[in-house]
């Protein structure tokens, strides 16, 4: 299946995971493990899978070629909204070598 990949430096990667699986579980069905620092978003298009490291929260989103745009645009939006005050910047690598979507807040007021 079709994948990209972000990793988001940030030092609070679990938070940030807890959160985004927490928001988007008022609409789909997602999933985050503190033990194991895991977690999942299930949309319609595709799956959204994240794993919180040290350093780093490590994205992957899979589905049809053509859904991949619309996946990334959705977990990174939000991501970067919760992550404003650190700034985190998402910028997705597709398994095709095609460039992904780069989300930051571009907000300076946020």
């Amino acid at each position: 299946m079709p994948r990209s990949e972000a990793r988001v430096t940030t030092d609070r990667s679990a938070r940030y995971a807890k959160q985004l699986a927490a928001h988007m579980g008022r609409k789909i069905e997602a999933t985050f493990s503190e033990e194991t620092g895991r977690g999942t978003l299930v949309f319609g298009a595709g799956t959204a899978t994240l794993e919180a490291a040290s350093d780093a929260l490590l994205l992957t989103v899979e589905g049809e070629r053509e859904n991949l745009p619309g996946l990334e645009d959705v977990v990174g939006r939000h991501l970067v909204r919760f992550g404003a005050r650190d700034e985190l910047v998402i910028e997705w690598h597709r398994d095709n070598g095609e460039t992904g979507l780069v989300h930051r807040n571009e907000d300076p007021e946020a």
